[in-house]
């Protein structure tokens, strides 16, 4: 049976399956990164560690299952590194994008090296210096969060500042798992405003300092989810807040941006392209 010109039900969500011999984590990430630019729902579903041949036949007959139950072909996205597991894969009623076929295949032929078809090889490549950077990075933005320790700046990469509930702690976090970046972060209070000068342990810091705003509707909204109808949350006080720290940020020429409508990724892309950390090679 055949799904491809047969549509589904109108409004109905489209089913996506990422599968992978690992976490599945690559596979969903490229595919968010294809699906986000249709402005239609999926319905997605991991099936992560298909790394024998029994789990690779359980996997296709979910994936028919899905067809069948769907009456179109489910989407698939797979990082899968054995050729007898991605045949299985593929041999199922779906709508294939096979990562390693795509780009494997094409770039032993530019390279003229034959891949390891290696089955967590990615993870080997990382799971040595560069994640005990991570965790390093981790445990020193953890014991940096909100200026809650001046201890060790000097080993920061980037010193994030702004109002509270700007997006600082995520942001940091962020840069810390993901890249292994030491950031500490800063909240910028009243008492900073008044005495119009940064935190006193920054200063000499400044070359690492970047700023986080937001808009005062925003951060209003944010505020109220946790202390609802309190002044710290009212936009007459978000408005101060904002245009104050805005302000400092201008006179001490710190580098900043408006958090509101952006994504954590898009913001720590920008703070890396700032802050230009030393990359890595594999």
């Amino acid at each position: 049976m055949s799904f491809a010109n047969t549509p589904g039900s109108p409004g109905a969500a489209r089913t996506v399956f990422f599968v992978s011999d690992g976490t599945g984590i690559t596979a969903e990430t490229f595919g968010h990164a294809v699906l986000s630019q249709f402005e239609m729902r999926f319905r997605q579903i991991r099936l992560p560690f298909i790394d024998t041949i029994d789990k690779a036949y359980a996997a296709a007959r979910r994936i028919n299952d899905a067809a069948i139950a769907d009456n179109q072909r489910p989407i698939v996205f797979s990082t899968l590194v054995k050729h007898d597991l991605s045949a299985v894969i593929r041999a199922a009623q779906g709508m294939h994008m096979d990562l390693f076929q795509t780009f494997v295949a094409p770039l032993e032929q530019e390279l003229r090296v034959k891949s390891t078809h290696t089955i967590g090889r990615i993870h080997n490549v990382v799971d040595t210096e560069e994640y005990k950077n991570r965790i390093e990075a981790i445990n020193f933005s953890l014991a940096h969060d909100d200026g809650q320790s001046h201890k060790n700046l000097a080993d920061a990469d980037v010193i994030l500042v702004g109002v509270s509930r700007s997006g600082k702690t995520p942001t940091s976090l962020y840069l810390a798992m993901q890249y292994g970046i030491k950031a500490a972060n800063y909240p910028l209070i009243p008492d900073d405003f008044e005495r119009n000068k940064l935190p006193s342990a920054l200063p000499q810091f400044k070359h690492k300092i970047f700023g986080l705003t937001i808009t005062p509707e925003r951060l209003s909204e944010i505020r109220n989810e946790r202390r609802a109808g309190s002044k710290y949350a009212s936009l007459e006080n978000c408005r101060y807040e904002v245009n104050e720290a805005e302000q400092l940020m201008r006179r001490e020429g710190i580098r900043w941006l408006s958090s509101t409508t952006k994504s954590i990724e898009e913001i720590a892309t920008t703070i890396l392209q700032e802050i230009k950390p030393d990359r890595r090679e594999y």
